[in-house]
């Protein structure tokens, strides 16, 4: 768990999973107080994830279909793209994100799945 301060204050967190062997590295929770959107915090914080970990080869992430403002923070902030879409009849190509959840989690079952492959 990375911690996300403006200041003396924490404003948000990161979770990343890390695959030392293959540096195909994901994001598996990103987020930032609702009161501190709109400041460039997200994208200055996920700079800073991207240069902690200099070694990845390709960051992945999901987001569900209908968080659209994810969607743009992903593609148009950070530069992912979309590579699937991912719903009862396709399921993802990448087994981590298949993993069923217990209870179910409500808007998980079609969700993007986004890639970003680093220089």
């Amino acid at each position: 768990m990375l911690c996300i301060f403006k200041g003396p204050q924490k404003i948000g967190g990161a979770v990343v999973r890390l695959n030392n062997q293959t540096q195909h590295n994901g994001l598996e929770l990103f987020f930032i107080n609702a009161g501190q959107h709109h400041h460039g915090l997200g994208v200055a914080a996920w700079q800073a994830i991207e240069k902690r970990y200099p070694q990845t080869k390709v960051w992945e992430t999901v987001t569900p279909y209908f968080e659209k403002r994810n969607i743009h923070f992903y593609v148009n902030k950070c530069g992912f793209q979309i590579v699937e879409f991912c719903h009862a009849r396709h399921p993802s190509q990448n087994e981590h994100y298949n993993q069923p959840t217990n209870p179910p989690i409500p808007g998980t079952e079609e969700f993007f799945r986004f890639q970003k492959v680093m220089k």
